[in-house]
């Protein structure tokens, strides 16, 4: 550790209130572990909607792992905006971009990236399942426009299924996606340009939250294989995503290959998992990462922002 790092304080804001709070937990303590061999962490255990207390915009820069609800929908990044903080990660507006699916979606599309056709609605009852079935086909996924982890995620095959699951959900923002058939595959973006690809496998086909979170049930390709030509384009795709939902620092952007070899995007995690099992990791480590160099490169323009804010010399 160098002097400067030295004075350099890093608070970790973990846990939060929405339904991942276990694995922003988890996230936080990987990421205090690694950090703490560069700065002098604190790991802050978030269990209501407000900044704790001790934190303090001049002593410190903030790094949140809050996954989801409060942490990733822009609220938070608002709050320590209006205190002062430096922070790592996007700010408000894209965060609550990205928070919605559907609006990040339309956002890619003005970039060129190429979408799977999709409903948003919020009323169930307002959606018409046989109309739905002749706009994006009979198989389908529906999942919360504001969740993340896949959380409430269902894989839907023709009209009464549909209907079904409609008549159960209760209302609130969610997308009727047509599903794509393929492979599935992530990309960590890291100062703007893409990191290696991973392939994501799991058992049964579906990457939902079990699947995501339970060792063993999904199987890990990184580097993915793929023809170059794909491989380039996805890459380029994912950086696209990033800037065009106008992130910063670091992000994951996750994406279906068909089955005919077309890549269609899914999402953009602004504050994507940082425990063993998640993805950005695995990313990064195609590009020459471990976990340690990850995480000091993660918080290192939270820092650059902070010593502009507070030690440049007056003008």
């Amino acid at each position: 550790m160098n002097e400067k790092n030295l004075k350099m304080k890093v608070a970790i804001l973990s846990g939060g209130i929405g339904p991942e709070r276990e694995v922003s937990i988890a996230s936080g303590k990987a990421l205090a572990q690694a950090l703490q061999e560069y700065y002098p962490v604190s790991l802050i255990d978030l269990e209501s909607p407000s900044l704790p207390r001790v934190l303090n915009p001049t002593e410190q820069v903030v790094f949140p792992v809050i996954h989801g609800t409060f942490g990733e929908d822009g609220t938070l990044q608002s709050m320590l905006e209006e205190s002062g903080f430096a922070y790592a990660g996007s700010g408000p507006e894209s965060s609550r971009l990205c928070m919605d699916k559907a609006l990040a979606k339309r956002a890619v599309v003005e970039a060129g990236v190429t979408v799977s056709d999709a409903i948003v609605f919020q009323d169930p009852t307002s959606l018409n399942a046989t109309e739905a079935i002749e706009e994006l086909g009979s198989n389908m996924i529906l999942k919360p426009t504001d969740q993340g982890s896949s959380v409430a995620l269902y894989i839907l095959n023709g009209v009464d299924q549909l209907r079904n699951t409609l008549e159960q959900l209760k209302p609130g923002n969610w997308m009727l996606e047509r599903r794509i058939f393929g492979r599935e595959f992530t990309v960590g973006v890291l100062h703007g340009y893409s990191l290696g690809i991973v392939e994501v496998i799991p058992n049964g086909g579906v990457y939902d939250y079990e699947r995501k979170y339970s060792a063993g049930s999904t199987e890990y390709r990184f580097p993915a294989v793929l023809p170059i030509e794909l491989e380039q384009k996805l890459k380029a795709f994912a950086a696209d995503s990033f800037h065009a939902c106008n992130c910063r620092d670091f992000a994951r952007v996750d994406f279906m290959i068909s089955e005919d070899g077309h890549p269609f995007f899914l999402e953009v995690n602004t504050l994507p998992g940082l425990t063993d099992t998640s993805l950005l990791p695995k990313s990064a480590s195609c590009s020459g990462y471990d976990f340690s160099s990850l995480a000091k490169k993660l918080v290192e323009p939270a820092i650059t922002r902070f010593n502009e804010i507070h030690l440049l010399p007056a003008a």
